[in-house]
């Protein structure tokens, strides 16, 4: 079975002591997993590789670090996050006819949580991007 972990800071045993507050059998983490650190990384492995049996995501990937030496908060750089990778995701699997894999969210960030659940809930159910999460419409509202 092959399981993509997406998180540039942790490893997928430091997600056992917590996914189970979100209805996952932390078993899985235990598991062998195919570690990737960004939005690059993912697009690459899935790319070269086809469609993994499941995929953890993580949401804020790289964009800030905090030094405890000096005691601040560095920007490294804009990084895309793994709401991007989950909507590369459903792209790629729109275009080549594919369901989507299993996937769970082990991210810290609660909307960063909710959307990306709800992108890939919605397009697993409806086989479409008709989501809150996502469009490529203009709003007019706004």
């Amino acid at each position: 079975m092959k399981r993509l972990f997406l998180d540039d800071e942790r490893v997928p045993i430091d997600c056992a002591t917590y996914m189970y507050t979100r209805g996952v059998d932390c078993r899985i983490y235990h598991e062998e997993w195919i570690a990737v650190k960004n939005y690059k990384q993912f697009v690459a492995w899935i790319t070269e590789n086809g469609l993994p049996d499941v995929i953890s995501f993580d949401h804020d990937l790289a964009d800030v670090r905090y030094n405890p030496a000096t005691a601040q908060t560095i920007v490294v750089h804009h990084e895309k996050t793994g709401m991007d990778c989950a909507k590369w995701l459903v792209d790629y699997c729109l275009d080549n006819k594919l369901e989507l894999p299993n996937f769970m969210v082990h991210s810290a960030n609660p909307a960063g949580t909710d959307n990306i659940n709800g992108l890939l809930k919605n397009f697993k159910e409806k086989g479409s991007y008709t989501s809150t999460y996502w469009s490529e419409e203009p709003n007019e509202d706004y």
